[in-house]
């Protein structure tokens, strides 16, 4: 994954790509692990290009997938949570203290799959409005098991990797749900900008932040998202050249 990271920023590649670049990293264990046909030799990482549609940018990578699990199964609350906090830039709110947890419903309904058993969850009207959004995005990844290998069965039933999002935009599986994502191409900018900025200022945004991160934001559209234009951007912005209270210096 950092390899995949470093070959975006280096290659000045559009920042969509880290959502839907077709390529990685591998070497014979993780090519096994993905279940690719063509395998480097060794244990030494290559770049590999996918090729059947199943794999593509950080959200098909084993790392993501496994940090979103949890140890004995997939969470698509955790995956759910997740891509809304890093590429929706949407995080949901903490949730009820009173509400059981989805172990608790698991073993009062133990023959039920677990998204029939989270489609119970989510009845509780203090869960509903969130989980709606969480549940859908991470059933979308359903296809990867919790240490992100590819599968078609869950406990020997077929499983149902289709959702609508909110917006009314349907996905039939992880790939087209991808594409519907890297569609929000402003969005994401702005959430990238958001936390390289925090990053490079070493504190929070604040409100009189905004006007420099729309004006990065609409940089890194006019040239095609490149990752090169965020980092100018920011190194270029107010806030980053000069402290609160400071006047500007011709």
């Amino acid at each position: 994954t950092e390899m995949f990271f470093d070959a975006v920023m280096r290659e000045d590649r559009s920042i969509l790509d880290f959502l839907v670049a077709n390529f990685s990293y591998v070497n014979r264990r993780l090519a096994e692990h993905y279940g690719l046909e063509n395998r480097p030799g060794g244990d030494e990482f290559q770049r590999v290009e996918f090729t059947d549609g199943r794999r593509g940018g950080v959200l098909t990578q084993a790392s993501i997938l496994t940090l979103t699990s949890n140890p004995t199964r997939t969470s698509p609350v955790k995956r759910g949570k997740w891509i809304m906090e890093n590429i929706l830039g949407t995080p949901p709110p903490e949730p009820p203290a009173d509400v059981p947890l989805l172990e608790a419903t698991s073993e009062s309904n133990p023959n039920l799959s677990l998204r029939e058993q989270m489609e119970l969850h989510r009845r509780d009207p203090g869960c509903a409005s969130c989980h709606r959004v969480m549940d859908t995005l991470g059933f979308g990844f359903e296809n990867f098991d919790a240490v992100g290998r590819w599968r078609d069965k869950d406990n020997g039933a077929a499983i149902d990797p289709s959702g609508v999002l909110p917006s009314g935009e349907s996905f039939r599986g992880p790939a087209e749900l991808v594409r519907t994502l890297s569609q929000s191409k402003d969005d994401f900018a702005r959430l990238l900008t958001d936390k390289m900025l925090t990053y490079a200022l070493g504190r929070g945004l604040e409100p009189y932040d905004k006007c420099a991160v729309d004006e990065i934001v609409k940089q890194i559209a006019d040239d095609e998202y490149r990752f090169s234009t965020l980092v100018t951007g920011i190194v270029l912005s107010e806030p980053f050249r000069m402290r609160r209270g400071e006047e500007a210096k011709p």
